[in-house]
C-alpha cells in the first residue's frame, strides 16, 4: 500500500504474483482477494453496517472462527474492511470496500435479474407460468462443508 503499510506476503497486492498471474497486475490482486472463499459473503453482509465478529459470523452462516479471522485480518489489510472508531470488535466496509461490494450487489440484482429475464423470456422476478417459484435444490452431499 502506498501509506507505508508492510503487508503480510498471504495478502494479494499488485505488483507482486499472486493465483493467476504470475505479474501481479492489481485487477488480479483484486480478484484473488475476492475470490477467496467468504470473502465476498463477508462484504455481502457488511454492506447494511458495522457488525462485530460474532454478528457478523452468524449473518455469514457457516463460516468458521478461524476463517473469519483470517478474511478480516486479509481485508482490513488491504484496506477494504476497516475497524469502527469507537468499537474496536466491529467491522465496517471502508470506502474502497464499499465500492467493492456496491459494484457486486449492483451486478448480482440490477444485470443479472435483466440477463436472466432476456434469456427465459419473462420479467424480472416472473414465476413460471403464474405458478409458485421452485423450491431451492436441497444439498445430497454428506460433507459438512459448503460449496
Amino acid at each position: 500500500m502506498s501509506d507505508g503499510v508492510t503487508l503480510p506476503p498471504q495478502v494479494p497486492v499488485p505488483g507482486r504474483p499472486v493465483r493467476g498471474s504470475r505479474t501481479g497486475r492489481p485487477v488480479m490482486a483484486l480478484l484473488d482477494l475476492l475470490g477467496r472463499r467468504w470473502t465476498l459473503r463477508l462484504l455481502w453482509e457488511l454492506r447494511g453496517g458495522p457488525l462485530r465478529f460474532v454478528a457478523l459470523r452468524k449473518a455469514a452462516g457457516g463460516v468458521s472462527q478461524s476463517v473469519l479471522v483470517v478474511r478480516l485480518a486479509e481485508l482490513t489489510a488491504a484496506g477494504i474492511v476497516e475497524e469502527v472508531e469507537d468499537d474496536r470488535a466491529a467491522r465496517e466496509a471502508g470506502p474502497l470496500g464499499a465500492g467493492v461490494g456496491g459494484t457486486a450487489c449492483r451486478l448480482m440484482t440490477d444485470r443479472w435479474s435483466a440477463m436472466a429475464a432476456a434469456l427465459t423470456g419473462r420479467p424480472a422476478g416472473a414465476s413460471r407460468r403464474g405458478r409458485r417459484p421452485r423450491e431451492p435444490a436441497r444439498s445430497i452431499t454428506t460433507s459438512k462443508r459448503s460449496w
